[in-house]
């Protein structure tokens, strides 16, 4: 029962995160907590422990005597969040390769086929939840806490501002490179899931 607080508040989040990304909570709109308690399906406490993390994150901004507002996308955010994933990333997808359990990399291969079979049924909306699953187990098996905690909140915005122009096409070559990634993680090789990882952020660079 410890437990059950801090698994209601990731509930919340992923549910919250989730429409920020998909735009259903749409940049720019103002929002009152009720609203997101409404639409996370929680309790007060653990909506708030979301809304604090996405705070954090830059995804909402809490407005004195106004309320929340989900935070804008602005056009020179993608070259500034990849100029830093493009550095860090890598060394993230070596250090998993290395580091992973085999229940870990088990996982990422799920993530692989969850991909894979989003892109056979052009939902673009299911390959995000598996893109966010696959973040969640390279974060889980990343041995250097520091590299996630400043790999999340770009990962997120960079989901929102992907989804806000994409397309089947884009989708389909994205999986094919996350696969790439993730069968070099499964091989246990640190230097090839490095530059696997290096040409999927060069892909999305230029998205």
């Amino acid at each position: 029962m410890q437990d059950m607080p801090t698994s209601l508040s990731r509930q919340a989040y992923r549910s919250l995160e989730q429409a920020i990304v998909t735009l259903k909570l749409a940049p720019g709109l103002t929002v009152t907590e009720k609203e997101l308690i409404e639409l996370a399906g929680q309790g007060r406490t653990p909506v708030r422990e979301a809304i604090q993390k996405l705070e954090w994150q830059g995804l909402i901004l809490v407005r004195p005597r106004v309320g929340l507002q989900i935070s804008e996308i602005h056009p020179e955010h993608h070259e500034q969040i990849m100029a830093v994933r493009q550095k860090l990333e890598p060394m993230a997808a070596a250090l998993v390769a290395d580091a992973a359990t085999e229940g870990q990399r088990q996982s990422l291969v799920e993530c692989a086929k969850a991909m894979t079979g989003a892109a056979a049924e052009g939902d673009i909306e299911a390959f995000l939840t598996a893109d966010k699953l696959f973040d969640d187990v390279m974060e889980a098996a990343c041995p250097n806490s520091f590299l996630i905690a400043a790999l999340q909140p770009l990962q997120t915005h960079s989901r929102r501002i992907w989804y806000a122009g994409a397309s089947l096409e884009k989708m389909d070559q994205s999986v094919s490179l996350h696969v790439t990634v993730i069968r070099a993680i499964q091989q246990a090789h640190p230097a090839r899931a490095e530059a696997a990882m290096k040409v999927l952020l060069g892909f999305l660079a230029q998205q």
